[in-house]
């Protein structure tokens, strides 16, 4: 619900470079494709390496591409299926490029393994929380439900890694992690059980 009202706050901020980016003659889709690369960069390479501060700083400048790229579209009356359905695909591309990159860091150099383990059940349930949407969708339910959306997940993984990059604990991110799969593992029981209902009222 905070995410929410924040929208409007960033929407105020990076409405002038959407702007800007659009008389460049940036797409939408290019910026979202970019983005994507950034928060691959960040997770992939900058993670793994042990940089878990900087790593957080490089993907949270590219993260917020997801918010300018539908700003762009809507200032430039660009809207479309396709775009609508390669922002989703780069969603779930980004998502699973932090979860990797952590259980790059902590299985190896890092040295964590419980860390990792909470990181990659994050990753597998984060994605069912995705395809089980999707798929209740083509089937034409609602599926629509749960307590793990992406965002949430994305600004708590992304705040407490930073913070152990400056030398929080890690045990403080290995709660949080345990907590969003937790949060995951119910919002996929809940879309399941919205659906098997809905099916039994057809």
């Amino acid at each position: 619900m905070m995410l929410k009202y924040a929208r409007r706050f960033f929407h105020a901020i990076f409405t002038p470079l959407a702007k800007t980016l659009l008389r460049m003659g940036l797409t939408p889709n290019a910026v979202t494709v970019i983005g994507t690369l950034g928060v691959s960069l960040g997770a992939l390479v900058i993670y793994p390496m042990g940089h878990l501060f900087w790593g957080t700083v490089v993907i949270t400048l590219f993260v917020f591409s997801d918010l300018i790229d539908g700003l762009m579209a809507t200032l430039g009356d660009q809207h479309s299926e396709v775009g609508g359905f390669l922002d989703s695909v780069c969603d779930r591309f980004q998502d699973s490029a932090v979860f990797l990159g952590l259980m790059l860091w902590f299985f190896g150099s890092g040295q964590n393994y419980w860390i990792g383990v909470a990181a990659a059940v994050c990753l597998i349930l984060g994605l069912m929380v995705s395809y089980i949407r999707a798929r209740a969708e083509s089937l034409d339910y609602d599926a629509n439900t749960g307590i793990a959306e992406r965002p949430e997940r994305m600004v708590a993984t992304l705040v407490f890694t930073g913070f152990v990059g400056l030398g929080l604990p890690e045990v403080v991110l290995l709660a949080v992690l345990t907590l969003l799969a937790a949060a995951s593992l119910i919002t996929v029981i809940q879309r399941m059980i919205t659906v098997v209902r809905q099916s039994q009222q057809r």
